[in-house]
């Protein structure tokens, strides 16, 4: 690793890496270090991501190994979460959380879509982050990867290591217990049938149980919390997959907005606080379609 001081801050890697080697879960070794010159040399975890291994595989060739791709990142999750080691990481209060949820009106909305909200408009937003942050602030608190998803969690075929090798946690948090969930199961870049994510997440339900986690005792009042939690989540990545393409010039990420705003829309249909969100989704769609863009 090359993190130029003046540039980067190797402290929160190197902290965060300190935590999940204790909680017993597969990240890189810290092999030698200079701060001073920002230079870190750390074990390879292999070039093969679970996206690039499912992308081989699909639920219906190869059921029984994906499942257990899914069941030890599960299974790596409950670790961390249990780990108790929270303290002194940056909390996902409700600064942060806004912060993210105002990157859909600034970049999704106003830049790709090139839409201007009526204070009308506006104010419906307003209102849904209001009820989304409600509920998201409500959840337990846990340690929280923050983007523990297919592309930062690396299939490991040396004997001995555990799956999933997992890379990029330098920005955890102390946040609630459904958001890595919904990282995980609500992928941006790999969709599964509804079915087997709901399937995963009340194995995640039980097993967390069994480990003493936070987790709410009624399985329905979970699963709300975890489909609120992704609204928040897919309104920031819009947010952000429109800010990588229109300021950073990345258009990788245009092709995986289709799916995120799916499963926007599919939580928004499901709960009544959220349908005036729905509708302006609704109107959005039918300027972004106006405007060439699919929503």
């Amino acid at each position: 690793m090359d993190a130029p001081p003046e540039r980067e801050d190797c402290a929160p890697w190197l902290e965060v890496q300190g935590r999940l080697q204790q909680a017993g879960v597969h990240v890189p070794d810290v092999l030698a270090l200079d701060l001073e010159q920002g230079f870190l040399l750390i074990s390879d975890l292999g070039s093969t991501s679970y996206l690039a291994a499912l992308q081989q595989r699909s639920a219906q060739d190869r059921p029984l190994e994906v499942g257990a791709l899914y069941a030890d990142a599960v299974s790596a999750l409950i670790r961390i979460q249990s780990s108790g080691e929270r303290n002194k990481l940056p909390v996902y209060d409700r600064a942060l959380l806004q912060r993210e949820l105002d990157l859909f009106p600034d970049w999704y909305v106003a830049k790709h879509l090139g839409v201007a909200l009526s204070d009308s408009q506006r104010e419906v937003l307003r209102q849904a982050f209001e009820l989304v942050l409600a509920v998201n602030l409500a959840e337990p608190q846990v340690f929280v990867h923050r983007d523990y998803h297919s592309r930062n969690l690396m299939l490991i075929d040396s004997p001995g290591r555990d799956n999933p090798g997992i890379i990029d946690f330098q920005d955890a948090v102390s946040g609630p217990i459904s958001y890595d969930l919904v990282s995980l199961f609500k992928d941006a870049y790999v969709e599964w049938e509804e079915e087997q994510t709901l399937d995963w997440l009340i194995r995640y339900w039980e097993k967390a149980r069994k480990a003493g986690l936070p987790v709410r005792s009624d399985f329905g009042e979970f699963h709300r919390d975890y489909e609120w939690m992704g609204a928040q989540r897919h309104l920031k990545i819009l947010g952000i997959f429109a800010r990588l393409f229109h300021r950073d010039g990345k258009d990788g990420y245009l092709k995986d907005m289709p799916l995120v705003a799916k499963y926007l829309r599919q939580t928004c249909e499901r709960y009544r606080g959220l349908g005036p969100l729905r509708k302006l989704l609704d109107e959005l769609e039918n300027r972004a379609a106006q405007g060439g863009y699919s929503f």
